[in-house]
Order: C-alpha cells, then structure tokens, then sequence
C-alpha cells in the first residue's frame, strides 16, 4: 500500500480534538450518499414512466404506417404479405377508422371505430391482454337481437369498448347498442347510416382518453357498415425492437414508393418525445447539482483538514516527501470519502427502486396517468454515469485544499 494511501486513511480516523472534522466528513459523505440516491431514483422513475407512457402511446399511435394519398388502399392482403419480408417487422394489421354516435338507450357518447381483423396476431397481441369480459374472438361472432319495439329480429356483429365507455352507456357485454355514423357517398353527398350491434368485450387499457373515445369492430363488419368494401384506410406494421424503426421506416418505402406513404411513431410523437427528453435532463441536471453541493462541502472540510495537518504537511516535506505526494494525500482523501458516500448511494438508491417496484406503495391518480403506481425501469447504465459524475464532482472538488497543501512551505511552519 503506497504511503499517501495510508496517511490519508490516517487522517479519516478521528482523534478527540480532530472530533469536529470528522464529523463533517461524516456529514458530507452523507450529502453525497442523498444526492447520488436521489438522482438514481429519479432516474429510474423517469425512466420507468417514459417506458410505461411509450408503450401506451404505442397502441394507439402506429410503430409504422403505410397510406395510400390517392385514398383507400385494396390490394392490404398483398402488402401484409410484402412487408412480412421487410427484416425487424413483427407483422402487419390492415384496418378502417371512422366516426360516430354510439348508444345504448341509458347513454350516448361520440366514438372512433377501429375496424381490425380479431384473428391477426398482432391485434391479438397488441389488445388481447386488455380484455376484461368477452375477447377479440366475440367481435367475429354473429349475435341475434329479437324482435322488441324498436324493430324485427336482426343478426349482427360484435363490437368491443372501453371500460368507460360501458360505465357512461350504462352497458355490459351481451347488451344491443345503436351506432349512427355519417357516411360520404361515391358522389360526394353525405348521409347517415345506423346499425345495431351487440357489446361482445369490453377492454381496459389503463388509459382514460382510449378507454372512453375507443371501439372495436370486426374489419370486415366496418368496411359493410362504413361503405368501404374490401378496402382499408391503412396497414398498421409492428417491430421486433423499436430501436430498429428508422431501418424498418427505411425498407419499406423502398417497397412501397408514391402514392403511398410511409410514416412511424417518432414522427407521430416527436415533439412529446422531444419535450419529455428534455425534462428528464432537466431533472438529472438539477440533481447533479444537488451531489455537487455535497461534493464541493470536502472543500470546506479539506481546507480544515490542511489548517490542522500544517505540522505535519511540514514534516512530510522536511522528510522528502515532494509536492506531488502531499497533493494525493488529500486527493485520495478526498476521493474516499466520495467513494463512500457515492456507493451508500448506489446501494440506498437501488434498495429503493426495489422497494418502489416490489411493494407499489406509492400511488398515483389512474385517470390521470394511465396508470396506478409508480412504474420503475432500472438502467444500469444510469446508475454507471451517476457514480461517475459523483467521483468527478468530488475529484474536483479535492483540486484546491490539495494545491494549497502541496504550498506550505517547512521553514515557515516550523518558524510559526
């Protein structure tokens, strides 16, 4: 063990007279230790919450898209087959949006109807999990409504809807409801058209906006309904890894050149995205702050530590010692108190990101946020630059109090 290693361990050992130094020492290695915790938590929240808000976003914005700017688009079957080529795809899911009035006689709400094919693997995956009563499957079923007041017996199709959709329609799965759409005719003249369809699932995604706004329709029943037979208004196209979405985006233009267009989420999303980037700087940024006020307290408690070592800073030269050595005397001071407050806090912040994530005891409004409790993403990368941000910051820190120490000259000290 070098020499300068063993001093400096020396001086971290508290005697009664050197008690107050110590205890700074003690305080500032705690400062750091809160900081560094602090900024891992915050870290891994933000990072969870982007994760959770990405993922949810995801399913209603498309990964990738392809539109047809001449208007629908009729050969979909042979562009799923097309893009399955395409490397980092998942798969492909064509599908029709419209509009309309939807009611069950104990309420009524304006909806966006998705017309998707329940047996596609990437619906099934996509949606499948949100299923709360009934399933995709019901939406390819036919349901008989008997005859009643409001007309004869009819045969038609499911639909599925939002958890609070069927709270503000006052309806369960099994119930027959009226859908009233406007509906634009080959001439250009609009019209309304009106249709009755029986709930067969009802869906809770955890986002209020899809849970209220959102309604499911078997493809086939939407384009009879919506007056676009064997036509889509898009091809939806999923990834393996949303790192690869340029590629992916980049593939399939070449496949698809005018008239059709091919966009991706990041356009879709990019100034949320953008903005959400620059606050979770703007956190990291204020709480390396917060480390760096604890950082820079070893100035103040170094400087001490030089006032009362001057003697023997003295002897140390006297002895030979150079200037360099006294320097790492105190940079290796410095730099273990630094140490030890930055792994305290490395261990405290991962045992509460453990915490946060095992036991959810910190809950937030559903209605709001999309979701319940605080979701977690530890990154050890995350945790890899805050220790070395903290180091750097003490590292700095020691520059003074070590230059000053390395100044004192023996012939003065002694003299005094």
């Amino acid at each position: 063990m070098r020499y300068e290693l063993k001093i400096a361990l020396r001086y971290l050992r508290a005697r009664r007279k050197d008690a107050f130094i110590s205890i700074t020492t003690i305080f500032t290695a705690v400062g750091v230790m809160i900081g560094v915790a602090a900024l891992t938590m915050t870290l891994s929240i933000m990072g969870g919450y982007e994760q959770s808000i990405k993922e949810r976003v995801l399913n209603l914005s498309p990964q990738v898209q392809i539109l047809n700017s001449q208007g629908s688009i009729d050969n979909y079957a042979d562009i799923e087959k097309r893009v399955a080529t395409v490397p980092g795809v998942n798969g492909a899911e064509s599908y029709i949006i419209g509009q309309a009035m939807l009611s069950s006689g104990r309420g009524i709400g304006g909806v966006v109807v998705r017309g998707v094919e329940p047996g596609n693997p990437v619906v099934r995956e996509q949606w499948g999990r949100y299923m709360t009563a009934g399933g995709l499957d019901d939406l390819a079923r036919s349901y008989t409504i008997p005859a009643g007041a409001a007309g004869p017996a009819v045969t038609t199709g499911g639909l599925a809807i939002g958890v609070s959709l069927a709270k503000k329609l006052k309806a369960k799965t099994g119930d027959a409801v009226r859908m009233v759409a406007p509906i634009v005719s080959p001439d250009g003249s609009l019209a309304t058209k009106s249709a009755q369809f029986v709930i067969g699932a009802i869906f809770d995604s955890g986002m209020n906006f899809i849970d209220t706004n959102m309604v499911f329709m078997n493809l086939t029943n939407a384009q009879d309904f919506f007056g676009r037979v064997a036509k889509v208004d898009g091809v939806d196209i999923h990834l393996i890894n949303l790192d690869q979405t340029d590629a992916v985006t980049d593939g399939v233009r070449k496949l698809f050149p005018n008239p059709y267009r091919v966009r991706n989420w990041i356009e879709f999303n990019e100034s949320a995205a953008a903005g959400f980037a620059l606050l979770k700087r703007v956190y990291a940024l204020v709480l390396v702050m917060l480390i760096g006020v604890a950082a820079f307290n070893l100035v103040a408690t170094l400087i001490m530590v030089v006032m009362e070592k001057r003697k023997d800073i003295a002897v140390l030269i006297a002895m030979g010692a150079t200037r360099r050595d006294v320097r790492l005397i105190f940079v290796m001071k410095g730099l273990i108190v630094g140490a030890a407050g930055t792994a305290a806090g490395l261990i405290l912040g991962a045992a509460g990101c453990f915490a946060m994530a095992r036991y959810q005891f910190i809950h937030i409004p559903r209605e709001i946020y999309g979701i319940s409790t605080v979701p977690i993403a530890v990154a050890p990368s995350n945790f890899a630059a805050v220790a070395l941000a903290s180091m750097l910051l003490c590292l700095l820190a020691t520059i003074y109090p070590a230059r000053q120490a390395s100044r004192e000259m023996p012939v003065e000290v002694f003299r005094s």
